[in-house]
Parts: structure tokens; sequence; C-alpha cells
């Protein structure tokens, strides 16, 4: 794609990058075969290719955003199938993460569009207000249809009660910092990230992480000081907040590594594992932090790809079981793991099945299916049927949006892969499956 950036335009690292992102797309469109929004609106502007142009025009002329090009950028899950297939490359994450950037700085979105956002930004990156939220939306869910009638803001927040839990969760007794030793000989040491929704929904994911490594002589630290990996406010255009997050985590594990060694940073949500291993990039520019953030991005590791490093022991009490496999966007596109996970369930006795249209997304991505809830709907109902037509006794996935939204909209049990993995080796059977 020809480009025409005035030179000082290109001062900027970010706009220089995007105008190199933008002049590697050749227009040829196979991208708008995997886009969900594609398939499910047909229009070009809600394909990547069509954003694509959108952006092009707003950052290549200087423009502040307009309704439209806000409209259709909103509309973008971010799960990054487009990048996937693209044969010639286009770095579609960093140029849609640059346009929401300059979305939140150029353009005055509508009021009650401005509260979610600052709700969500204010509460789902903190565990406490999180759980306080958790209990006032269990109270609220009586209301739900009241909520939904709401002028302006009814849909999204009738899609918050929805996708609250029925129940509240318990609080684990492992949350904060601390240090799991290897059970009989130590072969390594790793932090894992308790980040900040995913320890309040569904703390049994970490705890059955811990432990299965725990088994198989891998010690276990929760670092003292670590959050939110900045995620869900970097896919909302607040670089500096997302930023901020950013820094705490480099720092604290940054520290954890000169004074006790790590192997490596263990990821269970597969949302932040893309992010985290973006640091490096997000940090380039920075003098302070360029080199530290670029080690922690490299230290990063899905929990999948670490356990494919260890032998694991299956115990035998899985066998038979049929698995439905689901693939969360961040992990098979983000990540690029594909195999990993399935492979571990197979070697571990699980009978394992792929889900047809495998490749396009549940709907969940981030706060999505709060921000674009119809949208959301539909992708939900597209990827619970798909599972539901492979008849698992379990559905399998590596990422906690995933586990909520599809868990919504079926009565199979969803669990992480990470518990299931445990259960196959010794640890007890997940709370999901009782």
């Amino acid at each position: 794609m020809q480009t025409n950036f005035a030179p000082e335009l290109l001062e900027n690292p970010d706009m220089r990058e995007s105008e190199t992102i933008l002049r590697t797309c050749v227009h040829c469109g196979f991208c708008t075969a995997t886009c969900p929004t594609y398939l499910l609106l047909g229009d070009e502007l809600d394909s990547p290719r069509g954003r694509i142009y959108l952006m092009k025009d707003m950052l290549e002329n200087g423009k502040p955003a307009s309704e439209q090009v806000v409209t259709h950028i909103d509309r973008c899950l971010s799960c990054l199938s487009c990048m996937t297939t693209c044969p010639s490359g286009v770095h579609y994450m960093h140029l849609v993460d640059h346009a929401r950037a300059h979305i939140e700085e150029t353009y005055q979105r509508p009021w009650h569009d401005r509260l979610m956002r600052s709700l969500l930004s204010a509460i789902l990156p903190y565990p406490g207000r999180f759980r306080l939220a958790l209990f006032g939306a269990y109270l609220g869910k009586p209301f739900k249809g009241v909520a939904k009638a709401l002028p302006k803001v009814g849909p999204r927040m009738g899609a918050m009660l929805d996708l609250a839990p029925g129940r509240l969760p318990t609080r684990s007794a492992q949350e904060g910092p601390g240090v799991f030793a290897a059970q009989g000989e130590e072969r390594g040491r790793v932090a894992i990230l308790q980040g900040c929704a995913q320890t309040v929904l569904d703390p049994g994911i970490n705890e059955a992480t811990i432990r299965l490594l725990n088994r198989h002589g891998i010690t276990v630290t929760q670092v003292a000081g670590e959050g939110c990996c900045g995620a869900l406010v970097h896919h909302m255009g607040r670089t500096e907040d997302s930023h901020d997050f950013a820094r705490r985590n480099i720092d604290v594990w940054i520290r954890e590594v000169e004074e006790n060694g790590l192997d490596a940073i263990i990821i269970t949500a597969s949302g932040c594992g893309t992010t985290i291993k973006d640091y490096g990039h997000m940090f380039r520019e920075d003098a302070d932090y360029a080199e530290k953030a670029a080690r922690v991005s490299a230290l990063a590791k899905d929990i999948t790809e670490y356990l494919e490093t260890l032998t694991l022991q299956p115990t035998g009490e899985a066998d038979k079981l049929t698995v439905a496999y689901h693939s969360a966007c961040s992990m098979q596109h983000g990540q690029q793991i594909r195999e990993a996970p399935k492979k571990l369930l197979k070697k571990a006795g699980f009978k394992v099945k792929d889900v047809p249209e495998s490749h396009i997304c549940c709907g969940s991505a981030g706060t999505y299916n709060i921000l674009q809830p119809e949208i959301a709907e539909q992708l939900r109902a597209r990827k619970v049927g798909n599972i539901e037509r492979t008849r698992p006794d379990i559905i399998a996935t590596g990422n906690i949006g995933c586990m909520t939204q599809i868990g919504k909209g079926t009565e199979i049990p969803i669990v992480h892969t990470a518990e299931l993995l445990d259960w196959a080796t010794g640890g007890p059977r997940p709370q999901a499956l009782e």
C-alpha cells in the first residue's frame, strides 16, 4: 500500500511503525475470509482491509478520529485472525493499537460510552474492586430486565449482569505473594502471574497450575507487587494506564530474576500472555525500560509452552473422556500456540476433538462482550453451536475470558487446560466437573 505521511508525522515512532505496517498491505482481501465481524455484518469497513483504509486516512493525514472510524474500529475484536491469514505479514495488532490510542486522544465519545469505559478501567484491573463489583452484580441479577431497559447504557449493563457468575467465587487461600516449593528434587523455578480478573473469577486455575508444577519439580513464586498486565486498558486505547501497569510488573519481575533467578514467567490467561510478550515492543523507545521489558517478554511463557519442557506423569484418571479444545484467539493468533495444549491433553489420556471454525472468535475479547454485546452474543452462539456438534464431555481452553463467555451459552462444563492436566497427573477433580 502506498503511503504519503508528512515528515513531521514520521518523527513520532508510533507513526513510523504504522506507516511501515501500512506499506506491507497489498489489498489482497484474504483477511476478510477469517474476520468474525465481516462474516457477521458483511460490511467491508468491518473487515481488516476496510479498517486499514480508515486507519491510513486518519493517521496519514493527522486527522482526529471521526464517528465512522470509531464505529468500525470499536467493532474490531482484536482477535488477530487476520494476522494468521495474511500472506504479507501485516502486523495488524500494532496498527490497531496505535489507532485506538489516537482515538482516545482525539475523539470525544458520547457520555454513556465514556462512563462505561471509565468504569471498566477503574474496576476490572483491580481484584479488590472487581470482587466488590461482582457482589453488586450478584445482588443486581434479579433486576437485569430493568437494567437492560435503561436508555443508552442498558444493553451494556445487561451484558455485565449476564456475564457475572451465578455464585460468588471463593477467595483463594494462596492469593498474594508467596513461594510454593517443588516436591522432591527442584528442577526449575518460575514466577506465576496472578493478574486481576482471573484471580477473582476462578482462583482454582492458578491453584491447579501451582500444584501441577510443584508435583513435577518446579518451585513457583507469586511475586509481591505484580498485578494487571495492562491488556484490558491497552485495548481501550489508554496507553499511559497500560504502560503504568506494565512498568510495575517489569520492575518486580526483574528484581525477582536478579535476586533469586527465574526460568520463566508463567501465564495462565492467554490474553495476558499476548500483551506481556509484547512488552518489549511497547517499551522499545523507552531508555529506562527497553532492555528490562525485552527480558520480561523473553521469559513469558504460556503454561502449556512451559509444560512441554517437562515430562508429565498421567495417572489414568482422565482416560476416555472427550475434550473439545477451544483455542483462544490470543493463544492461536496472538501467540501462535496451536498444538501444544492439544498434545498435552492427549498425552494425559483425554480424547481431544478440534472445534469447527476454530479460528473464529467466541466474542469475549477482553471487554468486547460488554462494549459490543449484540455482536458478542452472535459469536458466542456460533461458537457454542460448533463446540456442541463435537459432542464432548468437557470443553478445555486457556483463557478466562473465553471460559466466561462460552460458559454462559452451554451446559457442557468448561475447564482450564491446566486444571485438566493437574487432575490427570494426580490433582483433584476440577470443581466445574463436580
